[in-house]
């Protein structure tokens, strides 16, 4: 694989890199900065949505018949990488890289005509709902009913750990329509409308008090036949497709670069106790630089796969190789960040969000002060988009034929 860039890669490259300088304002960078959860406060979000639908680069990574770019697979990596190193907000993930794609592959001409040009626009916010409380990492065990009544589906059941469900209109459910056969062959795929009678959102805050996920209830909610995505019983494969791109549908190891690099500015400023800095610590640069080199090593891997992909090969269970390693690498950079500001890294505001002029002052830095909330929101990194268990057993099954 050749790892330089052709002359075409580089303009593009430019091109971007120039957008982000003119567009991306430091609002946003900061909003970005001082979130510690996993996903970006909506506001944050709506606003560099709509500078990206203005400019048409929000569904990029759409089909050219659905709204997207016509990229190539390299493209759209330096596309995502120099959106990771400008650290720009990422809008809306579930609507534009989950249910999005998920519409174009297999939802019906009427479906797309309705939802893709307001997901695009931004009017519609999905959620996703998959996991249960007995069901989550066994996901063909889900328990939620959907029976058909006419020209409806009814549904009893409940949702969990849903990601901003308290901000959506829509949400896309894994359902039971069938338990005479095979688990995996009686689930089935809806849209269903949230603000009706006969649905409750509760919220989860999370350890580190962040409100992003919630349980979704239903009781006797209902959803128009013209809402299935596929046939009934096609649920699972839809599923695995959507995983796929929840796993592998972004370079994670830019992001985590920018991170890396931010700890080794904070080592070279950032004073201890004693009046030194970290970067005087043979032990914490050490392993500071071990981090960098899985770090590189993940994004010859991404450009691998990036390059298979260019070749024809579809996106695979190699998706949960790249999940594998970003989770596990991540949440080692996010505990070396916590352990470089030491006391000041145990602040835990419950204010959120954390940018805005009414925020609590940080005591110290400002990194500091989000340092312990992301810490404790990245535990859930190796569970969310299949634990690193089920990845583990994709590995050995699909990839290395054991």
């Amino acid at each position: 694989m050749d790892m330089n860039l052709s002359v075409e890669d580089l303009a593009f490259k430019n091109e971007v890199s120039s957008f982000l300088d003119d567009n991306l304002s430091e609002y946003l960078r900061t909003g970005l900065l001082r979130t510690p959860g996993v996903f970006v406060e909506p506001d944050i979000g709506e606003e560099w949505h709509k500078i990206l639908y203005k400019k048409g680069w929000i569904t990029h990574h759409w089909p050219v018949e659905d709204g997207g770019m016509g990229w190539t697979p390299m493209q759209t990596y330096i596309y995502e990488k120099e959106v990771a190193l400008a650290q720009a907000p990422k809008p809306a993930p579930i609507s534009l890289t989950l249910i999005g794609p998920v519409l174009c592959k297999y939802g019906s001409t009427a479906q797309k005509e309705k939802f893709l040009p307001r997901i695009r626009s931004g009017e519609d916010f999905w959620c996703q709902g998959y996991s249960e409380p007995a069901s989550g990492s066994d996901l063909a065990s889900l328990s939620m009913r959907a029976v058909l009544e006419g020209d409806k589906y009814v549904l009893n059941g409940s949702k969990i750990w849903t990601t901003h469900a308290q901000h959506a209109n829509w949400i896309f459910c894994l359902v039971r329509t069938d338990t005479s056969v095979k688990k995996q062959a009686g689930i089935t795929f809806l849209l269903v409308p949230l603000d009706q009678p006969g649905i409750k959102v509760a919220p989860i805050l999370s350890m580190s008090g962040d409100h992003e996920v919630n349980q979704v209830f239903f009781d006797n909610a209902e959803t128009l036949l013209e809402y299935r995505v596929g046939d009934e019983g096609q649920g699972w494969e839809i599923a695995k497709f959507l995983l796929q791109n929840e796993r592998g549908g972004s370079c994670f190891a830019p992001k985590t670069l920018v991170h890396i690099s931010d700890l080794e500015k904070y080592a070279d400023t950032y004073e201890t106790a004693d009046g030194k800095t970290m970067k005087n610590d043979p032990d914490f640069m050490n392993r500071l630089a071990k981090l960098k080199l899985r770090a590189h090593a993940l994004e010859f891997t991404e450009l691998r796969i990036q390059a298979d992909i260019a070749n024809g090969r579809p996106a695979g269970p190699q998706t949960s190789l790249t999940k594998l390693i970003s989770s596990n690498l991540a949440q080692d950079v996010q505990a070396l960040h916590n352990e470089l500001f030491a006391y000041e890294g145990l602040q835990l505001p419950s204010e959120r969000p954390l940018y805005h002029d009414d925020a609590p002052e940080p005591i110290g830095s400002a990194a500091g002060q989000t340092s312990l909330a992301a810490y404790l929101n990245g535990r859930a990194a190796t569970i969310y988009g299949g634990s690193d268990e089920v990845q583990k057993n994709i590995i050995a099954k699909q990839i290395l034929r054991l």
